[in-house]
């Protein structure tokens, strides 16, 4: 057994560049994909806004707020007699192609975790899932960041409370220790079979 803490095993600076690259590439890849269609869906509702006095929703905004809503973190609306909406736009979408955005972040988190499993030298799936738990040290400030800057009018935003617990911990543990813990193993399994060929 090893001396070292398990903080000493955690590639902190790695997960955190790591981490943050994953989030900004995610909302871009997002941004890139729906960007187009969301400032066409918000065109009837910017004219409203317009006619009310106020002030036009930005396609960044409702490309975050999609982005979010592909954490299953919902995007909620203060209503003007105090009420409050939520909803998902990808889950209530009519597109079937639309779901395919929850891949997005499952996606760059795994591979994150196996990427940050290789950088800690992990050599056993749980050493790896471990290292790729380091995920969340750069996820989880983007993360809540992002759903205070995803307000729209101090009223329309990504919901904090899930926005940090599920986009910003619970998927870079998960996804990460998932992605380190197969990078591991895929690793051992490639460098035997290299030493083996010697």
């Amino acid at each position: 057994m090893s001396d070292e803490s398990l903080t000493d095993r955690l590639p902190l600076v790695p997960g955190a560049v790591a981490g943050a690259g994953a989030y900004l590439l995610g909302y871009l890849l997002t941004y890139l994909w729906q960007g187009s269609a969301v400032e066409e869906r918000l065109q009837g509702v910017n004219v409203i806004a317009d006619l009310l006095g106020g002030e036009p929703i930005a396609v960044w905004q409702g490309v975050g707020w999609l982005f979010y809503n592909a954490h299953f973190v919902r995007t909620r609306a203060a209503g003007v007699l105090g009420g409050t909406r939520s909803w998902n736009a990808i889950a209530a979408a009519d597109d079937g192609t639309l779901a395919l955005l929850y891949l997005v972040p499952v996606i760059l988190l795994v591979a994150v975790g196996a990427l940050l499993a290789r950088i800690g030298t992990a050599e056993t799936a749980g050493e790896g899932a471990v290292a790729g738990t380091a995920a969340v040290v750069g996820y989880l400030p983007p993360a809540v960041a992002g759903a205070v800057v995803f307000t729209y009018d101090g009223s329309v935003a990504p919901d904090l409370v899930t926005a940090v617990l599920l986009a910003g911990i619970a998927y870079p543990v998960v996804l990460g220790a998932i992605g380190g813990a197969v990078g591991s193993v895929a690793g051992g399994v490639v460098g035997g079979m290299a030493g083996g060929e010697e």
